[in-house]
This record gives C-alpha cells, sequence and structure tokens, in this order.
C-alpha cells in the first residue's frame, strides 16, 4: 500500500494570499464607487428631464390655444385661468416679454429682461411633489397685410438648484 506525501497535498490546496485578496477587494470598491456616483448623476438628469418635459408641455399647451384663437383677438382667458394678451401693438414689431436672436439665429424669449404685464404668467404644477413653478412668457408679432401674427413662447423653471435653460418654441399663423 502506497501511502501519501502530506506536503504535497497541502501545495495543491492552496487559498488566495492576502495580497490577492486585497486587490480583489480593492477593485471591487473601485467599481462600487463607480456605481454609487452614477446613481446621483441618474437621479439629477431624471429631474433636468421633468422639468423640460414639463416646459415643453406647457408652453406646447399655450402655444395651441394662441393659434386656435382668431386673429382679431386681442386677449383671452386661457383653459388655466391665466389672462392671455395676444398682440395689441404695432404691426411688424415685437410686442409683449423681449426678445433677442439667440446665437443660432433663432428668436427666443429674453427671461433675463423683467416681466410685460398681460404676456407672462406663473404656472404651479399640481402633480409635482416639491411644488415646481413655471415661468412662461410670450411675444407677439402683427403681421400686415398678410392676416397673421407670430409667436414665441418661451417656459422655463423658477429657481432651482442647477440651471435649467428655458424651452422656446415659434410657430406663424395666417388665415
Amino acid at each position: 500500500m502506497m501511502q501519501r506525501n502530506p506536503k504535497k497535498s497541502h501545495r495543491r490546496q492552496r487559498g488566495f494570499t492576502l495580497i490577492e485578496t486585497v486587490l480583489a477587494t480593492m477593485i471591487m470598491l473601485v467599481g462600487l464607487v463607480a456605481v454609487a456616483q452614477l446613481v446621483g448623476t441618474s437621479i439629477f438628469l431624471n429631474s433636468a428631464n421633468r422639468v423640460d418635459s414639463t416646459a415643453t408641455v406647457l408652453a406646447q399647451n399655450e402655444l395651441n390655444q394662441f393659434t386656435n384663437q382668431t386673429l382679431a383677438t386681442l386677449s383671452y382667458t386661457d383653459n388655466i385661468g391665466n389672462v392671455c394678451t395676444l398682440g395689441n401693438g404695432p404691426t411688424n414689431a415685437w410686442v409683449g416679454s423681449p426678445v433677442i436672436t439667440s446665437n443660432d439665429n433663432r428668436q427666443v424669449i429674453d427671461f433675463s429682461q423683467g416681466t410685460v404685464n398681460g404676456y407672462n404668467f406663473t404656472w404651479a404644477d399640481p402633480n409635482d411633489p416639491s411644488g415646481a413653478r413655471y415661468d412662461v412668457r410670450w411675444a407677439v408679432w402683427t403681421l400686415t397685410g398678410t392676416f397673421g401674427k407670430r409667436f414665441v413662447l418661451g417656459a422655463r423653471k423658477v429657481g432651482g438648484n442647477a440651471t435649467f435653460y428655458p424651452v422656446n418654441l415659434d410657430t406663424m399663423v395666417q388665415r
């Protein structure tokens, strides 16, 4: 009968060394820290997307109401109770909220200027638990001879911990 050598058997059953265990732990920690940082970024981006979506839907809803009015309508009350002025000034000139030209040559609302009575309102989102409020402003260009109006409408979240860019929509109605 042959006996086994205990030294050889012991060498084959080697486990991890302390250095291997420390290195594996460090690699795991680096991965976990990276994933943990992604959670905060994801929450921030989700919040920013909610703000963008809400501002876009609000702006589109208001703009749809503007375009459904007759061209002779100078003001009306929208479906959330705001009195909206639709241009009661000179033709071929902007009336209402200040308008600037953006870097890509679009007409946009200048939110750095003060509000103009009748051409803005603040709306509180009833579905947002934090009570987010949105600043909505617009300007109107009345065309001569073609019986039309051009509307530029901007909406943005009021306040917040980060810079949220305003949503700007631009459309023209001719009848």
